[in-house]
């Protein structure tokens, strides 16, 4: 006689099987998990009942596929279930057998129980049009079979099972045009899925495969899965090329990591991890189709294959796997009910990522800047993205080319080496550190302070964000504020400026709104103009911006600034006395052209200017 299930029948059956469950092949992790829970069970029993009489055999699973009566078999040699287990546990949606044990068996913090919601078994439905349950109980004489099709009910009689344990056989919906159920009968899709989900189940799952060998069939009964996880070893027992093996055929990598971080943490949330610092970025790692995140294990069981939440951007680069039994998991195990206790590890994993990074470049220079090559931006993206919140974190870790010897220095060394009475971090921006060489600045601040040269078109924007470094500010050598000159020089300056205050006027008048003032400076040494920038807005900065969407309007207020000592400001002098406004006008434009084009910045109309200096040279 059929029965009914317990609950609110159809609707929310169909709700397990089809909202539930985001992808159907997870029917098949759920089957063996709640297959190695009923394993965990009769070893717990058998240790701690000693009435039980049990049979001394190897506890394991087995799967059997068979292509012509398109069914899947999965077998336990667990603790079974009685009748009236099969009533309660499957005849019931929501109620968990394993649940109930775990609240009953004394405290034992070894044991791992992994079914707690009482709805994986149903996932079977996804993919079978009938499921069948045949369980033989350690504590009954009987077999009993479970038989359903879906919501309309279930049916309970007697089986024939001599052994304990339970026997699953779905019998596998037909292909449709969107779905092949067939696939799952397939050997190498079904050891695919016991390696993705169930490889680090501590029991064997067992498969009989059959292959061709010298034009005859060959039957070989072969163990799918490793049991024992890498990250469950210690460090000292397992070796490097093992680590390396593990890492390339784990994450489809060509070449071994640059790092290996190996962690195992006991406290209020408990993990293992087992993290990779790749020696490349993959292909499309600053792309949008880039996904980070690490493999998330509980209990053995693959859990999500991309956790984002236990890495922080700034460390997206790291691949490896954690496993917690921790981590309090939502009804599907798909997904995760609260982000607190993942907070905590994701904390955790940062610190240790940042140790691990401030190791190699204190041990390996060469590897760590192989590193940084590859994985520097995101580095400072963190910084930038955090408006400096994560400087702390990140500013030491942070590379730039220094003046003294063209090669990467971090902040720590620029600060350690700065001179008497230096109170600012020097920087220039370029394309090129021989574009940033050639800048008209460069020449004079060079002389006295090291520069960092800044190639990237983030590097700025980052500095901006961090404001400082361990209290030392930073300071564009274009910034108008730029000060190399003592007060005596200070006041020669300033007496310069005042006297040309009316030329400086006519010739931002030629310039109109290109430029904020002209003036006199001290800054050069041989060059005879350049732009400093004024306000938060570098010239470098505005070029970065403009290339953004929305960003044409963005415009750096600009000075242009003129060697007082050139013989070029002579000769402004001279036009301006002689009333010469037509030329000085030309001379200004000139020379702002010149200044904007040793700026890497585009002209606005450069046919007049080569007019212009085409008719100062006939002159």
């Amino acid at each position: 006689m059929k029965k009914q299930f317990r609950a609110e029948s159809k609707k929310l059956l169909d709700m397990m099987i089809h909202s539930i469950y985001t992808n159907k092949e997870i029917f098949l992790r759920e089957l063996i998990s709640n297959a190695s829970d009923a394993l965990d069970k009769l070893s717990y029993e058998s240790l701690t009942n000693k009435e039980m009489k049990i049979k001394k055999k190897e506890l394991e699973i087995r799967l059997i596929p068979d292509k012509e009566a398109r069914t899947l078999t999965i077998i336990d040699n667990g603790i079974g279930m009685t009748k009236e287990e099969l009533e309660e546990n499957l005849g019931t949606i929501a109620k968990s057998g394993s649940e109930l044990f775990k609240e009953n068996m004394s405290d034992d913090k070894n044991m791992s129980i992994i079914g707690q919601f009482g709805v994986g078994f149903y996932s079977a439905f996804m993919v079978s049009d009938k499921v069948e349950v045949t369980s033989h109980s350690v504590y009954d004489d009987k077999a009993y079979t479970w038989t359903s099709t879906g919501a309309d009910g279930y049916t309970i009689k007697e089986g024939s099972q001599d052994e304990n344990g339970t026997t699953i056989t779905l019998y596998l919906k037909e292909n449709t045009e969107e779905e092949k159920y067939d696939e799952f009968l397939e050997d190498f899709k079904l050891e695919g899925l016991i390696k993705k989900y169930s490889d680090y189940i501590h029991y064997p799952i067992r498969m009989m495969t059959v292959y061709t060998e010298d034009e005859k069939e060959v039957e070989e009964d072969r163990t799918l899965n490793s049991m024992v996880p890498i990250w469950h070893k210690k460090k000292k027992e397992v070796k490097e090329e093992e680590y390396n093996d593990f890492y390339i055929d784990k994450f489809y990598d060509y070449e071994k990591p640059l790092r290996i971080i190996q962690s195992d943490v006991e406290g209020l949330t408990s993990y293992k991890a087992l993290l990779f610092i790749p020696s490349h970025a993959p292909f499309d790692y600053y792309s949008k189709n880039f996904e980070k995140g690490l493999q998330l294990y509980s209990r053995g069981v693959l859990i999500m294959d991309k956790c984002s939440d236990l890495l922080p951007d700034h460390f997206s680069f790291v691949k490896g796997i954690v496993d917690s039994e921790d981590i309090s998991l939502n009804i599907s195990r798909e997904t995760l009910q609260d982000n607190h206790k993942l907070g905590i590890i994701a904390k955790s994993l940062e610190t240790k990522i940042r140790k691990e990074l401030e190791v190699m470049l204190d041990e390996d220079r060469d590897e760590y800047e192989k590193f940084y090559n590859d994985f520097g931006m995101q580095l400072k993206y963190g910084i930038y993205s955090s408006y400096g919140m994560n400087k702390e974190t990140l500013q030491d870790l942070l590379l730039f080319y220094s003046s003294h010897d063209k090669k990467y220095i971090t902040l720590k060394e620029y600060r350690e080496r700065m001179v008497d009475g230096q109170d600012k971090i020097y920087y220039a921006c370029g394309e090129s550190l021989d574009k940033i060489d050639l800048l008209p600045q460069v020449e004079r601040v060079k002389e006295k302070y090291e520069i960092l040269y800044l190639t990237n078109s983030m590097d700025e924007f980052v500095l901006k964000s961090m404001n400082d470094y361990n209290s030392t500010s930073f300071l564009n050598i274009s910034d108008e504020s730029l000060d190399l000159d003592s007060e005596e020089e200070k006041e020669s300056l300033k007496k310069a400026n005042d006297e040309a205050k009316d030329m400086f006027s006519s010739m931002k008048e030629a310039l109109g709104s290109d430029v904020e003032r002209v003036q006199f400076t001290h800054k050069l040494k041989n060059h005879p103009v350049c732009l400093t920038s004024k306000g938060e807005v570098s010239v470098e900065m505005e070029k970065t911006l403009k290339e953004m969407p929305n960003g044409e309007g963005i415009k750096a207020q600009t000075i242009m600034e003129i060697n007082e000592s050139h013989p070029i400001a002579e000769k402004l002098k001279a036009l301006y006395q002689e009333e010469n406004k037509e030329e000085l006008a030309q001379y200004t434009k000139i020379l702002y052209a010149q200044a904007r084009l040793i700026e890497g910045l585009s002209l606005d109309n450069p046919t007049e200017i080569s007019n212009l200096v085409c008719e100062i040279l006939a002159k």
